[in-house]
């Protein structure tokens, strides 16, 4: 979906109220703009927090990324 959303001179925009309620944004509520390459991305909280999740869940069975792994690494650059 594309929709053209006006700048105000100070620099405001308003995302239109349809899109609002179906991201689950309220007033005052906050969304992450990326710039990318291609434009810019918004993104809801809820949306990061799974992004998040997922990478999370790629590395949590890696070899070596448990938290004790790490300190024992950490331990043995040490000498300990």
């Amino acid at each position: 979906m594309t929709v053209q959303v006006n700048i105000t001179p100070n620099g405001r925009m308003s995302l239109p109220a349809d899109i609002r309620k179906r991201l689950g944004l309220t007033g005052g509520g906050a969304v992450y703009l990326d710039e990318t390459a291609d434009g810019v991305v918004l993104r809801t909280v809820p949306q990061i927090v799974a992004q998040a999740q997922a990478l999370a869940r790629h590395y949590r069975d890696a070899p070596g990324a448990s938290v004790d792994d790490f300190l024992a690494t950490r331990a043995a650059e040490n000498g300990e």
